[in-house]
């Protein structure tokens, strides 16, 4: 009998890191790195069940929400089911989602999410009935119904059952009818603001500037580095939506910041095209501890009166390999530092606590973002 357990722990090779190197920075479409005030999305929820399941639905012991909402359903159907033992497997309860889409009209047709919420296997060939979908206001804003459509499948058998994706959710392809909605006249208005998605105070600016020089005169206005605020100018020939169109084609070039955002559990290190670090000397040595673990079975003679122990047996190896002391230079550039610290053999977790020590020794020009 043999058993052999084998521990490494090393600071070389953990992970593949992804280092992206941001290109020199691209211009943009001025409506590709906003949002116009007001034009939004609104979440939608709501409960409902999903019938003509294979077997495959909640089970009622179990899932006693399925069984009041089926029993509510049936007396408004004027079926009295109260006091009986229902054992259906072919009913489910199930959350629905939506996302109602800015300025959508009464009568249009939206997509839903249907999830499982008992402990239904399989919502394949299912059914959801009549669902109002609500939103944060408890108003509702869409009626779903329609057949369910998954990507996963289950099957099973006497001793064995294969599961391929995540059949406990589907999708209804416009499976909601839109009966009320939000009002929000954005052409009455004369004024509003221009959220950044990346928030910045010289990207806020050359906006503003860009849609100044357009109009002849001061329409927009940075607020700050997330905000800037847009009028419609006097003589202006049509509505705020007639604005938008015009400056929401200019192409600007978005300005970005000096950082660093490192994933510890992944390895994965990304830095930015400003990042920059002062003249700064690194040395850094691999160290490799491996333990194997080969423990040995020792029997006692036919003829003697003893007992069969085990006697553990471990070997521990520690290799370090120290590498030579490479020095940066002052302000290097991003593609220096990243060939610098190649050229001394680095790996993805060595990075990371390289640039933080760097960081603390403040010759790092940048913002380190850890997620």
């Amino acid at each position: 009998m043999k058993a052999v357990f084998a521990t490494a722990i090393k600071w070389t090779g953990m992970a593949v890191a992804i280092l992206l190197l941001s290109l020199p920075a691209q211009a943009a479409r001025i409506k590709d790195i906003v949002n116009i005030e007001g034009v939004r999305e609104n979440q939608l929820v709501g409960y409902g069940l999903v019938v003509g399941l294979n077997g495959t639905g909640d089970g009622l012991n179990n899932a006693p929400f399925t069984r009041q909402s089926l029993v509510a359903m049936l007396e408004r159907m004027g079926v009295n089911t109260r006091g009986t033992n229902m054992r259906t497997a072919n009913v489910a309860a199930v959350m629905v989602t939506a996302n109602l889409p800015a300025f959508s009209t009464q009568g249009s047709r939206l997509d839903v999410s249907v999830s499982a919420l008992g402990d239904s296997k399989s919502l394949q060939g299912g059914t959801l009935l009549v669902t109002p979908l609500m939103g944060a206001d408890g108003e509702v804003y869409a009626i779903a119904q329609g057949p369910i459509a998954i990507n996963g499948f289950q099957t099973e058998g006497d001793g064995a059952t294969i599961v391929s994706g995540v059949p406990t959710t589907g999708r209804i392809s416009d499976g909601a009818l839109i009966e009320r909605e939000v009002d929000f006249d954005l052409g009455a208005r004369r004024a509003v603001r221009l959220a950044l998605r990346n928030p910045d105070f010289t990207t806020a600016r050359r906006i503003a500037l860009a849609i100044n020089n357009l109009i002849g005169m001061p329409t927009a206005v940075p607020l700050d580095n997330a905000t800037v605020n847009l009028t419609l100018p006097r003589g202006f020939n049509g509505n705020i939506v007639d604005l938008i169109t015009d400056i929401e084609q200019l192409v600007i070039t978005p300005d970005l910041p000096a950082k660093i955002v490192i994933d510890e559990n992944s390895g994965i290190v990304v830095m930015g095209r400003e990042v920059r670090v002062s003249t700064v000397a690194i040395a850094q040595s691999n160290l490799t501890v491996t333990i194997t673990e080969d423990p040995q079975v020792d029997q006692p003679n036919s003829l003697a009166n003893g007992q069969t122990v085990v006697v553990p047996r471990t070997e521990i190896q520690v290799d370090q390999v120290d590498s030579q002391l490479a020095t940066l230079n002052e302000s290097v550039t991003l593609q220096e530092l990243v060939d610098g610290l190649n050229a001394l053999g680095i790996s993805p977790r060595d990075l990371i606590s390289i640039l933080q020590a760097i960081k603390a020794a403040g010759a790092l020009q940048a913002e380190i973002e850890v997620i």
